[in-house]
């Protein structure tokens, strides 16, 4: 009897490990988010936020993916009165990082990052750069984590056109640092703080900051509400236009 006790367990070991393997989690995470605002009135307009982030984290390399894009669209009555929604003002941005941790006792990492922005809200038609450097993970725990890095880059900045002048093109050598402070406050709210510079070596030519705070609170267990706000400040722009833009948006977040 005791013997087929010994058989049986044996026989269910394989799958008790498959179990075990199935309950891991994965080193690839999504998510994707929308928000809309639908203005009446003395003026009809609607704004559409949307976007998507992809991390992969395993071992000593963490990669992420981010997507965003920002539509507003405002009613015009065309040459035959017609009235019509049309997009007025457009923001994407796409940006791609990779931390490798020199090694699994080390906090420290290299990385490289490249972005772009086509922005119709600013006097620019699209910003892009690309960096690599050094970073360190200063702290972690089950609640909190930070990150920071610096490192040498490259930054391009294509200018509108205006009625005056052609669109130009200024590019320049950078020092790019950034921070992100990640904390848990419990099990459904999560918090987010991102800092950003991008620092033109260039005498008179521009540099970016960016601040982005975000609180997420989850619904259930794949689906959460996203409370951000964004302040991108650019240091040199056109005549008329404004170094400052402010983002404050509020969307529904669905992780897979």
């Amino acid at each position: 009897m005791n013997h087929k006790i010994i058989i049986a367990a044996l026989c269910c070991l394989p799958f008790i490990s498959v179990a075990q393997e199935s309950k891991e989690e994965s080193p690839l995470t999504a998510s994707a988010e929308l928000g809309m605002l639908y203005k009446t009135g003395n003026t009809k307009s609607a704004d559409i936020k949307t976007g998507f982030d992809v991390k992969y984290e395993e071992a000593l390399w963490r990669s992420t993916l981010e997507f965003d894009l920002l539509v507003k669209k405002t009613e015009t009555t065309d040459a035959n009165g017609e009235d019509n929604f049309d997009t007025s003002d457009q923001k994407w941005t796409v940006e791609s990082k990779t931390n490798y941790t020199l090694d699994k006792n080390s906090k420290n990492y290299v990385y490289g990052d490249i972005a772009y922005e086509d922005n119709r809200f600013s006097g620019f038609e699209n910003q892009s750069s690309i960096s690599a450097g050094w970073g360190r993970h200063w702290f972690k725990n089950e609640k909190s984590s930070l990150f920071a890095d610096i490192g040498p880059g490259y930054k391009r900045d294509v200018l509108k056109a205006t009625d005056t002048e052609e669109s130009k093109t200024n590019s320049s050598f950078i020092v790019q640092a950034q921070a992100l402070y990640l904390r848990k406050i419990n099990k459904h709210v999560e918090f987010k703080q991102l800092l950003s510079a991008k620092y033109a070596i260039k005498s008179g030519a521009n540099s970016k900051y960016k601040a982005e705070t975000s609180i997420k609170t989850k619904l259930i267990d794949t689906l959460a509400l996203k409370f951000s706000f964004i302040i991108d400040h650019n240091t040199d722009v056109d005549e008329g236009a404004e170094r400052t833009d402010t983002q404050t948006a509020m969307t529904l977040v669905y992780s897979f």
